[in-house]
């Protein structure tokens, strides 16, 4: 017999599933849409303005500035994992939903105030507070569908569009105020400040909304589909506790090395090093035969999206000083605030998203369409293209002149293209190809991966060339050699192009491998 408790639920669900008074889907979309947008609008907000106030306030080093970015940026990925496990175990969605808002809306307004110790409350507020909310709204929006509605991969594109929207939006106010030419010195705690507002705009609507279009969703925990997980995880494999100290130990041994050789011994490379490694010991060791492939396939892709996004998170730390410190900021009289650049990045998703989801559909039509490692393939090509344009940029900047924004602008577009060759039909991928008893784990290690990128873009930012500053002492090993390269801005970005298109192709050259290995699913 069902409770009335239990049948309210259940009515309030179906009611939910079959709305679809917000273009087609339910009315709850545009709640979490409007409520994520304001949240990124605060995150790209801050982080538009955060290097460029360490090193024209504070007037710290790049490299103490890029790596206190660069640690904090890769925080704000790995803490998910955290929240989204609190949620499913204890707290649920709505309730994680709003603590994060609450202590992201603290992180800001504490960065507001002229105080170093308030400054460092902030971004561990903020941390925390991503924890909490990033995963959990994500996943609210995938409660709003029944299984295998057709509706949910275009709710999420929508939902997509919400969050770079929000950046566009974040990047524009943070970045008017967080201008000295404008501002003076104060304007960049109006910066912060402004983020705060925006957050706290997102609670409110939420707040408003949530009973009336998110009826049932986001209520209790996910424990019976975890007890359904690890039972899966158990029955297939007796030693995966051996695995994972083994695979742990071995990947604290690399991150370690890498941290090493990049800067100098990091606890942070030694975390994401022991996470990695442990999560390929669980997986490979509770997979056989063609999941266990599959598994393979997977750790494949997640070394090429660490390149991808430790070159493209150059957006908001060397390439956002190089539009402060080498660009020709004014129109006439009109100054462009440094961090307006970073919204051509959102900006070109809002124009450009819906066109190549369009010629993906195109392509498949005809037959045409490429597999998703072939279109990540192309988008570390475009990503490569993209720092041609900053070497050439580089090069005239680094014979004294201010050069065109144009260089930047060129720039910010060929990354955007590539993100949308990687980024959205990478997440498809791992959701595809993930065996189901490992999905939430294996999509754990995409975040991962997007977060020890983060860090190693930090560490490659700390040797951006800044003008009227010293040069440290010659390092030796690796690290001088990339001090060495870096001494000028086309040096500098010709890392990237190396990067980029060294990991392009090195990828064209792994995809019959990563067909062979995902045979059993299309992908």
């Amino acid at each position: 017999m069902t409770s009335p408790a239990t049948g309210d639920a259940a009515s309030n669900l179906s009611a939910v599933y079959d709305d679809r008074r917000f273009f087609g889907h339910p009315r709850g979309l545009g709640l979490l849409f409007t409520t994520e947008m304001w949240e990124r609008f605060s995150y790209y907000g801050m982080r538009a303005i955060l290097i460029l106030f360490l090193t024209q306030s504070l007037h710290w080093s790049t490299k103490d500035a890029a790596n206190l970015y660069g640690n904090y940026t890769a925080l704000v990925y790995l803490t998910p994992l955290i929240g989204g496990y609190l949620a499913d175990r204890w707290l649920g969605t709505r309730r994680s939903l709003v603590i994060g808002g609450v202590i992201i809306a603290l992180g800001h307004f504490s960065l507001a105030f002229s105080d170093m110790r308030m400054f460092y409350l902030g971004l561990a507020l903020l941390i925390i507070g991503t924890g909490f909310f990033k995963p959990n709204v994500s996943t609210m929006v995938g409660q709003l569908y029944r299984p295998g509605d057709s509706r949910r991969d275009a709710g999420f594109t929508i939902f997509y569009m919400g969050i770079n929207l929000g950046a566009t939006l974040g990047q524009t106010v943070c970045g008017f105020f967080g201008d000295p030419v404008r501002f003076g010195d104060g304007g960049w705690h109006i910066g912060f400040a402004a983020a705060g507002v925006g957050m706290v705009a997102g609670l409110i609507v939420y707040l408003w909304g949530r009973e009336t279009y998110l009826p049932g969703i986001g209520l209790g925990t996910a424990a019976a589909r975890a007890k359904e997980i690890v039972g899966g995880a158990a029955s297939a494999a007796t030693n995966v506790d051996t695995a994972t100290i083994i695979h742990g130990l071995g990947g604290a041994v690399v991150g370690s090395v890498i941290s090493y050789a990049t800067g100098g011994f990091s606890l942070l490379g030694l975390a994401f090093g022991t996470l990695i490694g442990a999560s390929l010991g669980i997986t490979v060791l509770g997979t056989t035969g063609e999941e266990r492939k599959r598994v393979f396939a997977l750790f494949i892709v997640v070394f090429f999206v660490v390149a991808f996004w430790a070159s493209f998170e150059q957006a908001g730390s060397s390439m956002n000083l190089f539009a402060a410190n080498n660009t020709d900021l004014y129109i006439g009289t009109f100054h462009i605030a440094p961090a307006w650049l970073q919204s051509i990045n959102s900006g070109c998703i809002l124009i450009f998203g819906g066109v190549f989801a369009a010629l993906w559909l195109f392509l498949a039509k005809r037959g045409w369409e490429p597999s998703t490692p072939v279109k990540m393939v192309l988008g570390l090509a475009l990503l490569g293209v993209g720092f041609v344009f900053m070497v050439v940029g580089g090069r005239r900047a680094d014979g004294g002149i201010l050069v065109s924004p144009l260089w930047l602008v060129g720039a910010y577009a060929f990354h955007t293209f590539g993100e949308l060759c990687v980024s959205p039909v990478g997440l498809s991928y791992f959701t595809k190809v993930a065996p189901a008893k490992f999905a939430s784990l294996l999509m754990g290690v995409w975040f991962l991966a997007n977060a020890a990128a983060n860090k190693i873009a930090g560490m490659f930012a700390g040797y951006t060339p800044t003008p009227g500053q010293a040069p440290e002492v010659p390092a030796a090993g690796f690290a001088g050699y990339i001090q060495h390269v870096s001494a000028t801005n086309a040096g500098f970005y010709t890392i990237f192009v190396v990067v980029a298109f060294g990991s392009s192709a090195l990828m064209l050259l792994c995809v019959p491998l990563l067909k062979r290995l995902t045979a059993s699913v299309k992908a």
